[in-house]
């Protein structure tokens, strides 16, 4: 049975710092890539405020510097950043209050590939980001 975005957001799994062996994505031999977790990522988005936005090149930043690695990886980062929106779009569905729903309209752009690719279109994303003051 397929999992739910719920189950992927909340697995278990912890954030690993890998050292690279080989040049991979502009990265040299021996840096240290952050292998992060939806959980991870949705802590930190729970810690933008209302009415504040952030990039997805930001957070990255902040969690690499974290686990004092050089970067985190950018395609992880992608999917996680889609799983948790739309883990919250199915509670929200579910009759979770959307004050209680992770915030991603305060870090996906809705130019972004990932807004792009919500199975629930972007909409919602729109409504929430002018709910806040923060630009469509």
């Amino acid at each position: 049975m397929r999992k739910t975005w719920a189950q992927k957001r909340d697995s278990s799994r912890t954030p690993e710092v890998e050292i690279i062996e080989k040049p991979m994505a502009g990265l040299a031999p021996g840096s240290k890539l952050l292998i992060s977790t939806p959980q991870e990522f949705d802590d930190y988005i729970r810690t933008i405020p209302a009415g504040s936005s952030t990039s997805i090149s930001e957070i990255r930043a902040e969690l690499a510097k974290r686990h004092g690695a050089d970067v985190t990886c950018a395609l992880t980062a992608g999917i996680f950043l889609r799983i948790l929106a739309e883990a919250a779009y199915e509670d929200m569905l579910a009759g979770k209050p959307v004050a209680d729903i992770t915030p991603f309209w305060r870090a996906i752009d809705l130019k972004s590939k990932t807004a792009a690719k919500l199975t629930f279109g972007t909409e919602f994303l729109t409504k929430m980001r002018v709910s806040e003051g923060l630009e469509p």
